[in-house]
């Protein structure tokens, strides 16, 4: 499409707390959603090109709350395309639906036919070897009722654990793959040697079960039930049982926000520090979204 790709911004060290974000002279006002995760900014209007401040704030914001929302943003596909690439280079998604002429954006569109799958919490694209930055969610058409998207800090999630898992959970590795997208291709009649080729095109990436996150140095779970295996080296059953236990810390709701869409609400996550689960409450009802994702790094 000849879009111009942006570099990632650099941030310096910083506290990245909510507080100190806040006590700065802003030129946009927010809103809290929780203590900790998410954040509504209001008074910006997406569709004009961002100042380098205003950019730069945007992603300090971003580090911050881990999670970011904006409504009332009527923008064209090559507008929400736009903002976007001011944070990093767009992927394309091998597996999903994109827009016509437009291989960045995926169409997630659920109704009648087509229940909700996306209520499961997760990480997106995790079985990547290099990870999505973060994603920028537009809601092209809201369910009458229902819908909502909940995202848990993974930052708390961590904090929380107790020393001897956090000792015993320090270097471990996990493997992760993209197994439910496999069965899907499956059951739409790719044959064995297309499935081969996504195989050998994505073999299943190893990441630390506790990363780094690469701006704000701090330690996140990144494992998720949606795309994690198993623990590599560990038995089974001790694999099974730690994994399940790390799942289960994004559903504590003290580590959560929950958003309410409009029509043209745009959600930025931090995909390297919280997970995210699409409340399939709507059926049958349609509920359409569209999503751009900026390429990560490997995780570490």
């Amino acid at each position: 499409m000849g879009r111009k790709r942006k570099k990632r911004i650099l941030i310096t060290m910083m506290k990245f707390t909510p507080d100190e974000f806040e006590s700065k002279e802003l030129p946009f006002e927010v809103n809290r959603l929780s203590p900790t995760i998410g954040v509504e900014i209001l008074g910006i209007d997406l569709s004009k090109p961002l100042t380098k401040e205003i950019k730069d704030l945007i992603y300090e914001a971003l580090l911050v709350y881990k999670v970011i929302f904006f409504r009332d943003q009527d923008l064209t596909t090559e507008e929400h395309l736009d903002f976007s690439n001011n944070f990093g280079d767009l992927e394309v998604h091998p597996f999903a639906p994109h827009k016509e002429s437009f291989p960045e954006v995926l169409k997630i569109t659920h109704n009648e036919k087509s229940p909700g799958r996306e209520n499961t919490w997760h990480s997106d694209v995790t079985w990547r070897k290099e990870p999505s930055l973060g994603s920028v969610l537009r809601m092209i058409e809201k369910p009458e009722h229902g819908g909502d998207t909940l995202f848990a800090d993974m930052y708390a999630a961590y904090d929380d654990l107790n020393d001897d898992i956090k000792d015993k959970l320090d270097g471990a590795i996990a493997v992760h793959d993209f197994a439910g997208f496999r069965l899907r291709l499956i059951k739409e009649g790719k044959s064995k040697e297309e499935i081969e080729a996504f195989n050998e095109k994505y073999p299943m990436p190893e990441h630390p079960v506790i990363r780094t996150h690469p701006d704000t140095k701090k330690k996140v779970i990144y494992v998720n039930r949606a795309f994690t295996q198993y623990i590599k080296g560990w038995k089974k059953e001790d694999s099974d049982s730690m994994l399940e236990f790390l799942y289960s810390r994004a559903s504590i709701p003290e580590y959560q926000c929950r958003f309410s869409w409009e029509n043209n609400s745009i959600a930025f996550w931090d995909n390297r520090a919280c997970q995210h689960y699409a409340a399939s409450d709507y059926w049958p009802n349609i509920r359409k979204v569209e999503r751009v994702t900026i390429i990560g790094d490997r995780p570490y």
